[in-house]
């Protein structure tokens, strides 16, 4: 078959509710009366209350050197890190209680706001830190907007999806709309330069055209000329190149652009079953770049061992399996679409941090949420959970 002719979150939307809710759940619109409203799922907030405090000891016990010897302070970044934690729970409580004709009426302005914030990174109100402008400085802190971007893309998908049923098979109004949409956003990281951000964004197109109902034959023809697109990019840059094939044996060059890796894998392989113990990391002593940020849980899997890492597997696994029953138990498409978003946001960085990690993909810069430093991934994330409780509200699993 060439398309798909319903997807399994459609499908399932438009079948749970009773007859006077399915044109809602087809359309995505809401209906004449409010959905009432139940208890949050408590039991998501509990998981992630909990990677919140180990997020906040490890960036603790990995953040200490380099806090004293960049600031003579080796709580530095430990207390910018509770600064921003609070920060987070301000906005989860926020997205939490948010009406949702609210969330719905910010698809359009979030997606405007993140084009200016990404456009202005890449002016001279933009800050650049070793080569990339990726930042905007605020106060003494920076802001990542690409964190923020994701999000906004997703509330402009799941509305375009919803709202536009009718012609998501279409090619002219149902695949070009989303795809430039997307593109532009892509555009704009890969001029910072970000391309393992503008991969995150495609990727997350991908995801939701594919449970929206785009055809498979637009989906697949896109997704071979992305990929084509992005062998290209990699072959006309002599940095993503070296970075490639570090990638694939980084022992070749470990002093030099497999050097971060090769300090991952010794830092995960000197962990065994047990770890070294809380605090005990020798890989944190300067020897492994950004262990407090994006190589977090390489340190974890030094100081807490094998154990470690699975017991924070295990509850990213308990948090994804509260999100799909929030999926799975909204009777709006748009709610449905939306949460499986915001799910996949986290998703992606949980996934795409610890492959990079482990060595199974070339290093991106994307944190591992709920644990690495960092002001804007902990802030988004935190809005990403508030409002998947905003969405466990309503539903009906």
């Amino acid at each position: 078959m060439a398309y798909m002719t319903t997807s399994p979150l459609i499908s399932s939307a438009s079948g749970t509710s009773r007859a006077s809710s399915r044109n809602t759940a087809r359309t995505g619109a809401r209906g004449p009366e409010a959905q009432p409203m139940g208890p949050m799922d408590w039991w998501l907030a509990a998981v992630v209350l909990t990677l919140l405090c180990i997020g906040l000891l490890m960036v603790l016990s990995t953040s200490g050197v380099i806090g004293e010897r960049l600031a003579g302070d080796k709580y530095l970044f430990f207390k910018r890190q509770l600064i921003f934690a609070g920060a987070g729970g301000v906005s989860l409580i926020a997205a939490a209680w948010l009406p949702r004709r609210v969330i719905d009426g910010l698809a359009y302005p979030a997606l405007f706001l993140a084009f200016l914030l990404l456009l202005a990174c890449i002016t001279p109100f933009g800050l650049r830190v070793n080569g990339a402008s990726r930042w905007i400085p605020v106060g003494s802190f920076s802001l990542q907007p690409m964190e923020f971007a994701r999000i906004a893309l997703v509330l402009y998908l799941a509305y375009f999806m919803s709202t536009k049923q009718e012609l998501v098979k279409t090619f002219i109004k149902g695949v070009i709309p989303p795809f430039a949409v997307t593109g532009v956003i892509c555009c704009l990281l890969l001029l910072q330069p970000d391309f393992g951000g503008a991969m995150v964004m495609v990727t997350l197109l991908f995801f939701m055209c594919l449970v929206g109902g785009t055809r498979f034959l637009y989906l697949f023809l896109t997704l071979g000329l992305t990929l084509g697109s992005a062998a290209m990019l990699v072959m006309v840059s002599p940095y993503r190149m070296r970075r490639l094939l570090a990638f694939l044996d980084p022992f070749k060059d470990a002093l030099d652009t497999g050097y971060q890796l090769v300090q991952s894998l010794y830092a995960l392989g000197s962990g065994g079953l047990f770890g070294l113990g809380m605090g005990n990391s020798m890989q944190k002593m300067l020897y492994l770049p950004e262990a407090h940020n994006d190589f977090i849980m390489a340190v974890v899997g030094e100081e807490l061992g094998f154990i470690g890492i699975t017991l924070i597997m295990l509850l990213f696994a308990m948090f994804f399996a509260r999100c799909y029953r929030i999926i799975m138990g909204q009777s709006v498409l748009r709610d449905r679409l939306t949460a499986f978003g915001i799910t996949l946001v986290i998703a992606l960085g949980a996934v795409l941090n610890l492959a990079v990690v482990l060595g199974m993909a070339p290093p991106k810069g994307v944190a591992m949420p709920f644990l690495s430093y960092g002001g804007s991934s902990l802030i988004a994330s935190m809005i990403c959970v508030g409002l998947l409780l905003n969405y466990s509200r309503t539903s009906r699993e």
